[in-house]
């Protein structure tokens, strides 16, 4: 019988976060409200860059970041065969058409040279996913994108204060993209995005894709959206992003300790990258890669333990994408056999290392029994 639950993730809504969201209720324009463009000015000086446009979620981020990129019918952009479907919808959304790239079997993220190998004469962006939080090797996708005088826009979604030779990612590239989904490392508890840049022009029309086209009340110039973050989820976003650093902090050491207990099954299963001198992940997911995966999941189950698969089907094989381009079981072995072994632990900073330590011991006792 289950006497404990311990959740996959676990979004914190505290007494400030209250107080702010109904102060912004009360006394802020609900849109674009003063809240909105503190949290821009707040979160551009986090990730470091001159500029932020806040939207309404990290899918509009990464359109309105492609299309201010010059992305439009005809248009390529290379991306990661393994990440959450929106990082190759958002190019769609923008009229390109994606282009995938396989990943490197030891980090999960796009293998650069299997990017450089998928650019075409009609390539203009490069869309790295920084998955997990666990920053993508961007000094050698700089590299291409320089040589091949091509835009970098980062996804960063997942990955909230991360660092890649001692920039935060977001950062990197020419624009950096973000989600305040409510699993994330910080959140709007809503749905909401960023968008980050030091290129004023991508800035400019970003922020005007998100409100219409708009140069003034009723005027337009472009085509845009309506898709702006309103006034209550940016003032929860302000308080999250005080607390990013402490609860990045946290899950690190919850990682560790992941990593110290269940380091004698290292020929079992295959723990996550740790990181590295110039690599600082922020564990956004604990994803193991284990053979048993679905017998596993199903045990940890059992004993109150809820886990993840993040993601059982690669993009390319995602069915609307077999119907569009003809993409076919092969066409992807690593991130195919990546998609039938991974399996996401509990991760989130509220989460108690007894729990951890039951979670590494239900492991082993699968894996003694099996």
């Amino acid at each position: 019988m289950v006497n404990r639950k311990i959740s996959l993730g676990s979004p914190i809504l505290d007494e400030e976060m209250k107080a702010a969201a109904l102060d912004a209720l009360e006394n802020d324009r609900h849109i674009s409200g003063e809240n909105v463009w503190k949290f821009e000015e707040e979160f551009a000086k986090y990730v470091k860059t001159k500029y932020a446009v806040s939207v309404s979620s990290g899918t509009h981020a990464l359109q309105f970041a492609l299309i201010s990129c010059g992305v439009e019918h005809g248009v390529s952009v290379v991306t990661s065969t393994f990440s959450f479907i929106a990082s190759a919808n958002a190019i769609l959304h923008a009229g390109g058409i994606p282009i995938f790239a396989g990943i490197d079997p030891l980090t999960y993220n796009i293998d650069p040279d299997n990017l450089e190998k998928s650019i075409t004469y009609d390539t203009e962006v490069l869309l790295p996913v920084h998955l997990y939080g666990f920053p993508a090797e961007m000094d050698k996708i700089m590299d291409i994108a320089e040589e091949r005088k091509l835009y970098v826009v980062e996804d960063a979604c997942q990955a909230h204060g991360a660092v890649y030779r001692n920039q935060r990612v977001g950062s990197i590239g020419d624009v950096g993209c973000f989600s305040f989904y409510p699993s994330k490392n910080m959140s709007v508890l809503g749905d909401g995005g960023m968008i980050t840049t030091d290129n004023e022009e991508i800035a400019h029309t970003a922020a005007k894709l998100r409100n219409s086209g708009r140069t003034a009340k009723y005027e337009h110039d472009i085509i845009g959206y309506t898709a702006r973050l309103n006034s209550i989820n940016a003032a929860i976003g302000r308080i999250q992003l005080k607390r990013l650093d402490e609860w990045n902090k946290k899950r690190t050491i919850i990682a560790k300790q992941y990593f110290r207990e269940l380091k004698e099954l290292e020929e079992l299963i295959k723990l996550p990258p740790q990181g590295s001198s110039y690599i600082t992940p922020v564990f956004h997911l604990f994803v193991i890669r284990t053979e048993q995966r679905d017998a596993l999941q199903s045990r940890l189950k059992k004993t109150g333990i809820e886990c993840g698969v993040h993601y059982p089907i690669p993009i390319p094989l995602q069915p609307v994408y077999r119907n569009l381009y003809g993409f076919k079981e092969g066409d992807f072995p690593v991130s195919e056999r990546y998609g039938k072994t991974c399996l996401s632990l509990p991760m989130h900073p509220n989460l108690k290392m007894e729990d951890v330590h039951f979670i590494c011991e239900q492991i082993k006792t699968f894996h003694s029994n099996s």
